[in-house]
This record gives C-alpha cells, structure tokens and sequence, in this order.
C-alpha cells in the first residue's frame, strides 16, 4: 500500500493514511492505480447501488409506482433525518409492508434532530433509523414483487439475493464463485472482490456499457435517482452527497464502511474504488478528489467541491491547527 493522506499538525505530519487505489473503464481495462489495485475488500455498503438495480430490473419500481426519491434511498447510507425515515416508510406502504419486516437491526440516527427527538420522548432507535433501512426496504418490495418469502430474505439463496450476486457478477467480471461472500453489519450478505472489480463495476453501472440491457434500465433509473435526490443517499454536507450533486445525474458513487469509496462517472466511462487501509473515513474526500481531477472530469463540478480537497484539523477552540490532505500520488 501507498501512502494516499497525511494529516497536519502545526506544520508537522502527525499521521498517515497507507491504501490503495484502481481505475477501470467499462471493458474491464485496469487505466490507473496506486498501492495493490487486486487487494480484496468486502464492498459494504458501496455496494447499494449495486444492490438496488435489482428493484428496477425485477418489475418491483414500476409495480409499486415508486418515485425516484424512494429508489435512492434504496441505495442509501442515510443519517435516519424524519425525512429518510418517512420516505423509507412510504415505500413500504406501497407493497403492503411496515417496519416490522425490517431485519437490519437498529443504532441511533445520525440526524441530531431525529437523535433528539428519540432522547426527548425517551424512545430508542427502531430499525427505520438505520442507516441500511432503505436497501432492505428495497429488497422487500423486489421480494414481495416476486412472490418470494420476506421472512428469510437476507438469506444467500433468497431470489433477491441471488439476483444482486448475479448483477454484481455481470458488472464486476467476476464469477459468482470468485466473489466471496461474508454478512454485512446489517444482516445481509456482503461481496467480497478486488478494488480492480469494483472500479469496473461502477464504469458500467454508470456508463452502462457492457451490461445486458434489463440492467442498462435499472442502471440509468439508479444513476439518475441518485443524482435528483443526493441528499437521500446520505445527507446535505456529506461528502457523498455533495459529490452526486455537484455531478448531476453523471455520476454513481457510494462510500462504505472501512474506509471505501467506489464512483463511476459516464461522461468518462470510467470507475474508481478507494481503500485506505487501515479502514478510516477521514481521509477519504481529499484522496478521492486527487482521483478525480487526474482523470479529466469536467472543471465546474470539481471547482464546487473545491472544499473537500484540503480539509481542516481544529483544536476545541475552533481554530484550524493542520490539514488533512491528500499526497502527490499519481495513477
């Protein structure tokens, strides 16, 4: 692995970030990489917008007349705000389901202001706060929409599962048999291949070259979901977020847990997954920005998310004392 960030203080380095980096096109061709681009990682929650073609390309978005706004938060790490609590809700009315036949497990939103309110009327987080509630909402409606069970729907044999391994094979080059599989921190199953695959995945989900043409459907539907309602894939502020909006509809990006971030843009036709090594989040945006301005995106996007570049280390009074940036790594 290389080293990809440094953080600043005073002038000094006080810590490193080590990772490794892929760039593919839509053939599967490997165009730039730092570190160990055939590390293998376990996707997390990067994979969602993998995961969610499979509502569209099943019949289940057009059965249950979803909007987009519902489809992304199908492909959300989302921060459980009131408003991704009711829109994960509202898609689970539509097919006649209700939070009870979530199977995500709960934790504490990330929303201060739905953290407050739990606090306030001394209630504890239910399963529509966390932050995978939309992906297994996604996946409830696709079974329902099927006929197939909702009770074990997280299990590898389940159809949908079954369809997300067989998507994410197509996608990723990969066999179903070269793709490990591991359980995710909510329950579901977790695909485990190299950063090389994911970059490849993520250049024809958003290019939708190389793909088979019910996913190039569901590919478009999620792209352009995604990039109308950013802030439903995680919440205003976050770099993700940030990112989806500042691209328009060109983009298809999520991070994941352990320091993961995979992106694919169609104006490039080119994917980009991220791992920084020791699994944290707090480098990720300015080595994720190097990625993007060597690989000859559009300016005006990233002039907006000029911010994410270099961030700022402040001490308990506010003042900023170092940086968190990225090295001069070239792919």
């Amino acid at each position: 692995m290389a080293i990809l960030a440094v953080a600043t203080r005073s002038g000094a380095i006080e810590n490193e970030w080590h990772g490794s980096i892929a760039v593919a096109d839509a053939e599967g061709r490997l165009i730039g990489w730092v570190g160990n681009p055939e590390a293998r990682y376990y996707l997390r929650s990067s994979a969602k917008p993998l995961q969610a073609l499979s509502i569209v390309a099943s019949g289940a978005y057009k059965a249950w007349r979803m909007t987009p706004k519902e489809l992304a938060v199908c492909c959300a790490s989302h921060s459980g705000s009131f408003e991704h609590q009711a829109t994960v809700l509202s898609l689970l009315k539509k097919a006649g389901l209700g939070e009870e036949h979530l199977r995500c497990g709960t934790h504490w939103p990330g929303d201060g202001e739905a953290n407050r309110d739990l606090i306030a009327h001394e209630r504890k987080p239910t399963p529509v706060h966390n932050n995978c509630s939309g992906k297994h909402a996604g996946m409830l409606v696709t079974a329902k929409h099927l006929g197939a069970s909702l009770e074990d729907y997280l299990s590898l044999d389940h159809p949908v599962q079954q369809a997300i391994l067989g998507n994410i094979s197509v996608l990723s080059g990969l066999a179903p048999e070269g793709i490990h599989i591991g359980v995710d921190g909510c329950g579901a199953p977790v695909h485990n291949l190299p950063l090389h695959a994911m970059a490849t995945a993520f250049a024809r989900v958003a290019s939708r070259k190389n793909v088979p043409q019910g996913l190039r459907t569901a590919a478009l539907a999620v792209r352009k979901a995604t990039g109308a309602h950013p802030h439903m894939v995680a919440c205003h502020g976050n770099f993700n977020t940030e990112l989806l909006a500042a691209f328009a509809g060109d983009c298809v990006a999520k991070s994941g847990a352990e320091g993961l971030f995979c992106a694919g843009f169609a104006s490039r036709g080119l994917g980009v997954a991220v791992r920084a090594g020791d699994g944290s989040h707090r480098p990720q945006p300015p080595i994720v920005m190097r990625v993007l301005h060597q690989i000859g995106l559009a300016a005006k996007p990233l002039e907006a998310l000029a911010r994410f570049e270099r961030e700022p280390v402040h001490n308990c009074r506010g003042e900023a004392v170092g940086w968190v940036e990225a090295t001069e790594f070239e792919l």
